[in-house]
């Protein structure tokens, strides 16, 4: 099995993320994509998080009905920060059979000399990159492991839904009805 590994903070999850794992299930490189929500990442602040556990009932509601889309709370049991070189190994020695990829953003992969052992990740993963905005690179890497994909260009972030929140204002569209009808009942981000 062909699985891609979509790692973030999903603090909230929105379309944008939703959009980008849709267009990669549609790409028929993969079999399923896991969102594996990082309770700690360790190249961002972690105040202001919501707890991990809301933040993966929000991904599973999101998510709820999709038969290739999957929450994944993984690196809840890792030690944290949560390393993707520790949670790739990890899963690789659960699930032998199964081929890791990892996907991200176009700033992730222009970040990665500042990520543990990314030689690790490059020589022994599929990367699967796609566009983000303000992010242009020039000279894409010819590895035939790093696939760059013509997602669409989505400029939304959950800093700013996040803000949206905390001004009272409406996240409709911006995230799917359940999950913002979660937030809205619990007096998330206010």
């Amino acid at each position: 099995m062909r699985v891609g590994l979509f790692f973030g903070s999903f603090n909230p999850i929105h379309v944008g993320h939703l959009i980008i794992a849709k267009h990669l299930e549609y790409s028929n490189h993969l079999d399923q994509i896991w969102l594996v929500v990082s309770p700690q990442n360790p190249l961002k602040k972690s105040s202001g998080l919501l707890n991990e556990y809301h933040r993966l009932h929000l991904v599973n509601l999101a998510v709820e009905g999709e038969k290739k889309l999957k929450a994944s709370q993984v690196e809840f049991g890792l030690p944290r920060p949560s390393y993707t070189i520790d949670t790739l190994t990890y899963l690789s020695e659960k699930y032998p059979s199964y081929r890791f990829s990892v996907i991200m953003g176009a700033d992730s992969l222009q970040n990665m000399d500042k990520w543990k052992n990314p030689e690790l990740i490059l020589n022994n993963y599929s990367l699967f990159v796609y566009n983000r905005p303000g992010i242009d690179i020039q000279e894409k890497p010819s590895d035939n492991k790093i696939h760059f994909v013509d997602a669409p260009l989505i400029e939304i972030s959950s800093t700013h839904i996040r803000k949206l929140i905390k001004e009272g204002k409406s996240i409709r569209y911006w995230v799917p009805d359940a999950v913002r009808e979660e937030i809205e009942n619990n007096s998330y981000y206010k």
